[in-house]
């Protein structure tokens, strides 16, 4: 009779999970990288790291990473959600053993969502030199000569 009662909690458990929410999850793992390596990267969700790194993200969350390195031009990537393939089939999935129940349960947690870009990468461009603010050398321009006069006068 114990066994029963399992089975049918487990079945209800199923039932009234979301499959998305079961197979792909609520967070998913970001890569950032930059080229070249080595510059801070922080997030507006305040994570902080130095390239290459990781975190680990709500699917629901979009965000901004920042890229700064010293010689090189800060820049920033909107990373901004989607519906992932996988999630959809996930979302699907909850017509046979979901149903409504499952569907509002993935929507609600974002398991059908995904990151883009994932990874966050930046190609970071080097500072030009700033050009000196000493005008340079120039030859100084011939004066004209006057005017001849008019040699029938």
């Amino acid at each position: 009779m114990r066994s029963i009662r399992v089975a049918t909690a487990l079945a209800g458990a199923l039932w009234l999970g979301g499959c998305a929410t079961v197979t792909r999850g609520t967070s998913e793992v970001m890569q950032i990288t930059s080229a070249p390596s080595g510059a801070q990267a922080s997030t507006s969700t305040g994570f902080n790291c130095t390239t290459p790194c990781t975190l680990t993200v709500n699917r629901k969350e979009e965000f901004v990473v920042k890229f700064d390195d010293a010689g090189y031009q800060p820049q920033e990537i909107a990373v901004k959600t989607q519906i992932a393939s996988a999630g959809v089939a996930g979302f699907a999935g909850n017509v046979v053993a979901g149903g409504v129940v499952g569907m509002v349960a993935d929507a609600a947690t974002g398991a059908t969502l995904e990151h883009v870009p994932n990874p966050v990468h930046a190609d970071l461009v080097p500072i030009a030199a700033t050009p000196s603010s000493a005008k340079p050398w120039r030859r100084p321009l011939a004066k004209a000569a006057p005017a001849a006069e008019n040699a029938s006068e």
